[in-house]
């Protein structure tokens, strides 16, 4: 018991200390003192147990009582069992003929195909993956520890695991050598630095592509183009709309970063829906008359939804500016509603082309595109739609979309009818 304790007490003493430099190591830290303590417990000898408890100071009759009968309804083995069961993270014990020694819940369901009981398996019934048995190979062979990242495939999906594996103290298995293996599951941290690097690469390129258009024309300028009076109107007519898309772009991704860092807030209250629409069309109208396009207000005038204002116009102006730049010339836009017990649905539905089933899924992805040369060729910073997904759940409501080739494409939003404030967090 005095050596869990120490090993629980080191744990404590080694979160608060790497908390104020490196909160990651702080927790591994802690939980590489705890899983200590366990094997400490469950190594150590009988008659080293009875010795540090004899060693330990006495206590009172009315301290002993509820001590005693705690240990009698629990049981140190099964204390221990409970514990490392209910740990996330799986941990499999191997001595030094690769055989299991032991292993909790976590563990098993990470390797879900192996079939009854683990102890006395070899680990290669568990699992054929090279570095998993490379880890505890140098563990028990070299007495040293080893990282290495370990992928599982499971149902459905691919996990990602960062295995820890040290060597262990043996005095109560004859000596021989024992190694610990942690697998923590870092499936979405991975899965959020690709995201983050997509990221990164997207707005690169989308930033790049103007800019070069600007210097390649202010090079022209500088060149003698500039004492051309048609010439260094025609560039700069180029210059300007250039600066207006980056502009546009880290306007959405201000606003997008904002919405997923839940600084935004959402105050639903009663909002006349036609009125909403028709300042939406009256503001793109000069947009689709330039593409022949027509926009139908279709919502009842007495309709009524529960959103704020400012942000159900964005969310509408969105999606009409997208049907309007991705139809056909002569087509049309109509903007509807549906009345439903508990929601309402806002339908935007062009004569497009429509979306390919395959790119339906991604649709809503930031920077995600169709076409990609025509969505640059117009303007669009390909973060429209994230940016309608996440204040329509900040709503507490979706936008969902339908599409078929040929006939034209349905973006929807449905909103709850109550009107209760709402944060959102990503």
């Amino acid at each position: 018991m005095f050596l869990a304790s120490a090993f629980i007490a080191a744990a404590l003493a080694a979160f608060i200390i790497l908390a104020l430099w490196y909160p990651a190591a702080a927790i591994f830290g802690a939980c590489a003192a705890l899983i200590g303590a366990i094997a400490t417990w469950l190594l150590l000898p009988q008659k080293d147990y009875i010795q540090a408890e004899e060693q330990a100071v006495p206590l009172s009759t009315k301290e002993i009582a509820p001590l005693t009968k705690a240990y009698e309804a629990l049981s140190p083995g099964a204390l221990l069992n409970v514990t490392m069961n209910s740990m996330r993270e799986g941990m499999l014990m191997v001595d030094e003929s690769m055989m299991v020694v032991s292993s909790n819940r976590a563990a098993r369901d990470i390797f879900k195909s192996v079939e009854g009981l683990w102890s006395a398996r070899r680990l290669t019934e568990v699992t054929r993956n090279p570095f998993v048995h490379q880890a505890f190979g140098v563990a028990l062979k070299h007495g040293e520890r080893a990282e290495v990242k370990v992928e599982v495939n499971g149902e459905g999906e691919r996990r990602t695991f960062d295995l820890r594996v040290a060597p262990l103290s043996s005095r109560g298995y004859g000596e021989q050598a024992l190694a610990l293996g942690i697998f923590f599951d870092i499936t979405r941290l991975e899965r959020l630095e690709r995201v983050r690097q997509e990221f990164l690469s997207n707005v690169s390129h989308e930033l790049r592509t103007p800019l070069t258009a600007i210097l390649a024309f202010i090079e022209t300028l500088e060149e003698g183009a500039i004492d051309d009076p048609e010439a260094n109107r025609r560039m700069l007519s180029v210059i300007r709309k250039n600066a207006a898309r980056m502009h546009n772009l880290i306007d959405d991704i201000l606003e997008l970063s904002a919405i997923e860092a839940g600084t935004v807030t959402v105050e639903p209250a009663p909002v006349r829906l036609f009125s909403v629409v028709e300042d939406v069309i009256a503001t793109l109208n000069s947009n689709a008359q330039s593409g022949k396009v027509t926009l139908h207000n279709e919502v009842a005038q007495d309709a009524i939804v529960h959103a704020e204002g400012r942000r159900l116009e964005q969310m509408i102006t969105n999606l009409i500016d997208n049907a309007v730049k991705f139809n056909r010339d002569g087509g049309s836009v109509h903007i509807s509603h549906e009345a439903f017990a508990e929601r309402d649905r806002i339908h935007v539905r062009d004569s497009g082309e429509g979306i390919p089933s395959e790119h339906l899924p991604r649709i809503f992805e930031r920077f995600y595109r169709v076409d990609r040369a025509r969505s640059r060729a117009i303007g669009g910073t390909g973060l429209g739609l994230a940016i309608v997904k996440h204040l329509a759940r900040a709503h507490g409501g979706e936008v969902t979309v339908q599409s078929k080739l040929g006939t034209g494409t349905t973006f929807t939003i449905e909103l709850p009818k109550a009107a209760t404030r709402t944060v959102f967090s990503f």
